[in-house]
């Protein structure tokens, strides 16, 4: 297997296991970037440049797609307001329904009535 290939399995594995301790509540926020490349003992830049040349997009966009992806399970499965799943991904509830429009086109109410009339 490539170094690269290495560091983009290393970094995936480690935002699963990061989000799942943000939304536990084992760690109390979200890292940025850079810190996770330290985490993983390489610099910011090496890691955005091994990132996007293996997939093309930059580690934040996957960063947000696995937070959105756990949000939207989350608000279909849970009976927790918007605003305590706002709490639990570390957001202030405002800023967690812009966040969340922006990447998905829908508000969390909107989203979770949409697919609550489907279950």
């Amino acid at each position: 297997m490539k170094r690269s290939e290495e560091i983009t399995l290393q970094y995936f594995a480690f935002l699963d296991k990061h989000i799942q301790d943000v939304i536990s509540g084992t760690v109390p926020e979200f890292m940025e970037l850079n810190e996770i490349a330290g985490k993983l003992a390489i610099s910011h830049k090496h890691l955005s440049d091994t990132i996007k040349k293996e997939t093309g997009q930059h580690p934040c966009s996957f960063y947000d797609e696995k937070i959105i992806g756990q949000i939207k399970k989350m608000l279909i499965i849970s009976d927790k307001s918007v605003a305590e799943i706002a709490r639990i991904f570390t957001y202030d509830p405002s800023n967690f329904s812009k966040f969340f429009k922006k990447m998905t086109g829908f508000t969390p109410g909107n989203f979770r009535n949409s697919k609550k009339n489907i279950i």
